[in-house]
């Protein structure tokens, strides 16, 4: 399962160590980079991009201005990376700049898809964001229930 937070640094290089057990959920050494939404870094094995990128094309036109902004913010960007035999992926220079990474980051396993965040990017995030995740959550609790066995 490709889930877990985990606490990485990037090397001088720009490579950044994939943690064993997220590597243990994706087949392959090939990932799809590419930027996220809220100023981190997606990144997907290559049969959930090839489903989602279709998706995007599919149900989106390239008249509608709208549909140009996601393109270009989330399709355009995406490159293919490869992971070393260490389990260090190289993350593009443009990538970084966006997300603001810059020595300790952040690895999330989303279960489809693995964002990267700079650390103090991600606490800063959580600091503007508790009041809506409170009220989210208590949305949720609405429609979820959980049964004791």
């Amino acid at each position: 399962m490709l889930t877990g937070e985990f606490k990485y640094s990037l090397d001088e290089k720009g490579r950044l160590n994939i943690p064993q057990r997220v590597r243990q959920s994706i087949t392959g050494n090939i990932m799809i980079i590419t930027r996220g939404i809220d100023k981190c870094i997606w990144l997907f094995p290559p049969g959930e991009w090839s489903s989602i990128s279709k998706n995007l094309i599919d149900s989106s036109s390239m008249f509608l201005e709208k549909t140009r902004l996601i393109q270009r913010r989330i399709l355009a960007p995406a490159q293919e990376i490869e992971m070393d035999k260490s389990g260090r992926i190289s993350i593009p220079q443009t990538l970084r700049e966006y997300a603001g990474l810059k020595k300790d980051c952040i690895i999330l396993g989303m279960l489809k898809y693995v964002e990267i965040w700079d650390e103090e990017m991600y606490a800063g995030y959580w600091d503007e964001n508790e009041t809506k995740f409170q009220d989210a959550a208590e949305k949720l609790g609405d429609k979820i229930t959980f049964k004791a066995e």
